[in-house]
C-alpha cells in the first residue's frame, strides 16, 4: 500500500501545480480586449494574484474532492489488507504443513504452493490496477478543479478587467507581490457561492 500512497501523493502534488499553472495562463483570454495595456513597461496594466494554497483549503469542491479519495484510499487499503492477510495465513499454513509431511504427495504440495504463488500474484497485479485507478480519477478531478477555476475567472474577469491574473504557490516564482493586489478570498468566494455539491460529477 505504501507504493499506492507514494503514487497517489506525488500525482496529487503534481497535478496540483500544474492545475494551477494552466489557470494563470489561461487568464489572459478572459481580460477585456479594451487598450493594449498589458504592453511591457506599460503602467496601466492591472495585474492580480491568488494564493493557491489557500484557495484549495477554502475550496469546497477541492475539499470534497479530496475527501471522496481519500475514502476511496481507505476502501482501497482495507480490501487490500483484508486480501493480504488470507494470504500470508494460507502461506504459513502451507509452511506448516510442508514442515509437518501433511501432504499426501510433493506433487500436491507442488500444486499448493503454486496456487499460493498466483494468488500473490494477483494480489500485486490488483493492487496496481487500484493504484492505476485512482491515479485516473486524481486526474480526472484534477481537470475538472481546472475547468471549475478557469470557467469562474472568466465571468469574474468580465467586470474587474484584470491583463494578468497570477497563481502564487508556496515558494514559486512570485517571491513578492504587494497584498493590496491578492484577490485569493474574492476568488474563493464566488467559487463557493457557485458551487453546488448536490450536483453529481
Amino acid at each position: 500500500m505504501k507504493r499506492t500512497n507514494f503514487i497517489l501523493n506525488g500525482f496529487l502534488a503534481l497535478t496540483t501545480v500544474l492545475v494551477f499553472a494552466q489557470c494563470a495562463g489561461n487568464n489572459n483570454a478572459a481580460a477585456p480586449s479594451a487598450a493594449p495595456a498589458g504592453v511591457a513597461g506599460s503602467s496601466n496594466m492591472k495585474i492580480a494574484y491568488v494564493e493557491i494554497d489557500s484557495l484549495l483549503t477554502k475550496y469546497n469542491f477541492w475539499n470534497d474532492l479530496n475527501e471522496q479519495m481519500i475514502k476511496k484510499e481507505e476502501n482501497i487499503r482495507t480490501t487490500l489488507n483484508e486480501k493480504g492477510k488470507k494470504l500470508e495465513t494460507e502461506a504459513r499454513e502451507f509452511e506448516r504443513k510442508y514442515q509437518n509431511n501433511g501432504f499426501v504427495s510433493q506433487e500436491r504440495a507442488q500444486q499448493e504452493y503454486q496456487r499460493i504463488q498466483k494468488q500473490q500474484q494477483e494480489l500485486q497485479e490488483l493492487q496496481q490496477k487500484l493504484a492505476e485507478e485512482l491515479a485516473a480519477e486524481n486526474q480526472k478531478n484534477s481537470l475538472q478543479m481546472r475547468d471549475s477555476i478557469n470557467s469562474f475567472l472568466k465571468v469574474y474577469n468580465q467586470t474587474k478587467g484584470y491583463d494578468l491574473i497570477i497563481s502564487n504557490t508556496g515558494f514559486d516564482n512570485l517571491l513578492y507581490a504587494n497584498p493590496a493586489y491578492n484577490i485569493t478570498n474574492e476568488i474563493v468566494e464566488g467559487l463557493n457561492a457557485r458551487y453546488n455539491p448536490s450536483v453529481k460529477k
